[in-house]
């Protein structure tokens, strides 16, 4: 696109009044309430300009960026007061911009005076993009939009050129954190050292931090353990025409009657956003119209002729796509199928949420704002998102850490007995295993706690190796009791490694002398010195069939394994002892018949 088709472009926009506005909120985490939102500018959907860069590009370098501010203000005021959002409304303003010859003061109080939004509601934010030479015009500037009641807020610290100086010189009320520091915060010190030293300056000018840009609930674990009240971004809501007023539906679940996630979930039903798809003939220009008709529209499937996704087409790739000079008019005709995307993730609804984590983090090329589609038996469904998914695994892992043993740090009795009951619940073939350390306690006796310590850690990772964990599962009962849970194919020859693998470990536990001997001396339980074996496992299996899920519960299968384990306690050395469900159902049938 040439510099005249651009300035001709931005004309038709000004002119014609084809800006709209998109709404982020911005959270209080302590009052779990709506401090305000941001106000955020597009271009026409079907316009090069769509992107606010290329917008913002364009009118700075033509020397308009102060009229096309304004002209984004009057449609934020005007969406803000339509829709009477609760809150402070932000508005992004450009340093530069109020320096243009070309800026008229007293242009802002008007436009909120037209839709009846008092100054005390708005919030000035200024976004540094160029140097700012002439502090003292621009704290005339703020002194001005302050004595009319306006609060002040400086975007994207520590991105600017001079946003430290901007912030000691104009002490603004609010300071908002640049996406580069809150990025992967949990896994680097560093940007945890810079945003606890913003938080200490802050603390000192009286200014409130605002974190923007969260993605992941780890960022937020970390920013709130920090101490950061106010916080914005993907992860809590995504810019919207039509934004949510209810904080506490966006805010990551935290209490305990939140519902169990589970990597074993039968489907993707947490996942699905039903969205329309469109056929790979579609013209281009009827998915700029559906893209311009739905703001919050990050992604479309394309499918062929049977239905089934061909590629996917989102917002950010085509609205490069039609930058380039005549780009639009080129391919306004033309079928979809020519700027689509055939590299694209899809899964089944059957699949597992942990599954579909380790398909998107093994494609490098995904990114957490791109869509992934949904299908069923191979015909589209709907789209996914990335970061749902990243949520989901997240409330999972709480949810397991918040019972977890403190010492193996797996699953305690809690999730151990959720596992047992979704299994009865989609009446899965399975083998529950409880697993079992023989000649633990006298052990204990003669090397110490500690060493024991390590014992279980040992026969903790064993398990950790035979499980899959996108079908098995593994939990610590207590003390040297561990629950296991397989499918039906394998579980034998899984069963032979893991007591093979024990075995082999445990060899470095033992003093030399136990080794040759075989066993040990220590007293027993009625305190008598006795020779015990070295160190073995006891393992006791329910094969738990379809049809007896229905007639038995969680506590019932858990006392079946731990009969099972039992009678494999009463053979000496490693041992297995094995109830088949469909058996011991019969048995427990004969054995109320023999009480009538």
């Amino acid at each position: 696109m040439t510099t005249t088709e651009q300035l001709s472009a931005l004309s038709s926009i000004l002119t014609q009044g084809g800006l709209h506005s998109l709404f982020q909120p911005i959270i209080s985490l302590s009052e779990r309430q709506i401090l305000g939102y941001e106000a955020l500018s597009r271009g026409p959907s079907n316009s090069p300009l769509h992107s606010p860069i290329a917008l913002f590009a364009v009118a700075r370098q033509a020397g308009r960026l102060s009229e096309l501010e304004i002209a984004c203000r009057q449609t934020a005021c005007r969406r803000f007061s339509e829709q009477q959002l609760p809150g402070k409304l932000f508005l992004n303003v450009s340093p530069e911009s109020l320096l243009e010859s070309s800026h008229q003061p007293g242009r802002t109080l008007q436009l909120l005076q037209d839709y009846g939004i008092p100054p005390s509601q708005v919030v000035i934010e200024l976004t540094e993009q160029t140097p700012i030479d002439d502090f003292q015009l621009l704290q005339n500037a703020l002194h001005h939009y302050r004595a009319m009641g306006f609060s002040i807020a400086l975007d994207d610290l520590g991105a600017g050129y001079s946003s430290l100086r901007l912030w000691s010189e104009l002490r603004p009320d609010y300071v908002k954190i640049d996406r580069h520091f809150i990025d992967g915060i949990h896994q680097d010190a560093l940007k945890r050292e810079f945003v606890g030293s913003i938080l200490q300056i802050a603390k000192a000018s009286r200014a409130q931090v605002i974190a923007e840009g969260i993605e992941l609930p780890e960022e937020l674990a970390v920013l709130t353990e920090m101490g950061v009240d106010l916080v914005q971004g993907y992860l809590l809501c995504r810019p919207q025409e039509h934004p949510s007023r209810d904080a506490r539906s966006l805010m990551p679940r935290q209490d305990n009657t939140s519902v169990v996630l589970s990597e074993e979930a039968s489907d993707l039903s947490a996942l699905l956003n039903d969205q329309p798809a469109v056929g790979r003939d579609t013209p281009t220009a009827t998915v700029l119209e559906a893209f311009r008709r739905q703001a919050n529209l990050n992604s479309l499937a394309v499918l062929d002729e049977h239905g089934q996704p061909c590629g996917i087409v989102h917002r950010h790739s085509l609205s490069d796509a039609l930058l380039k000079p005549f780009a639009t008019d080129l391919f306004a005709r033309k079928p979809i199928s020519r700027l689509m995307s055939d590299d694209f993730l899809a899964v089944e609804m059957s699949q597992s949420l942990q599954q579909v984590s380790r398909l998107i983090t093994s494609r490098a090329r995904q990114r957490i704002e791109e869509d992934f589609i949904i299908t069923l038996n191979g015909g589209y469904l709907g789209l996914g998102r990335v970061i749902d998914v990243l949520k989901l695994i997240t409330e999972l892992k709480i949810q397991q850490a918040r019972y977890a043993n403190p010492l193996t740090l797996l699953p305690g009795n809690v999730p151990i007995q959720q596992c047992l009951t979704r299994l009865l619940q989609q009446q899965r073939e399975s083998v529950i295993c409880y697993v079992d350390i023989d000649s633990f306690k006298p052990f204990n006796d003669i090397y110490g706690y500690g060493r024991g310590d390590e014992v279980l850690l040992c026969l903790a990772q064993c398990l950790n190796d035979r499980v899959d964990p996108s079908r098995d599962f593994v939990g610590h009962i207590g003390g040297d009791d561990f629950l296991l849970v397989l499918g039906p194919e394998d579980w034998r020859k899984r069963l032979n490694q893991l007591l093979e693998d024990f075995q082999g470990q445990c060899r470095r536990f033992y003093r030399s002398e136990h080794l040759e001997a075989g066993c040990f001396i220590a007293p027993n339980r009625q305190g008598v010195r006795q020779e015990f074996p070295l160190l073995s496992l006891s393992i006791g299996v329910v094969h738990l069939h379809p049809d007896t899920c229905t007639t038995i519960d969680a506590s019932q299968l858990a006392e079946m394994a731990s009969q099972a384990k039992h009678h494999a306690k009463n053979v000496p050395g490693f041992s297995v002892h094995v109830i088949d469900s469909l058996v011991a159902s019969v048995r427990e049938v004969e054995a109320l018949e023999g009480h009538r």
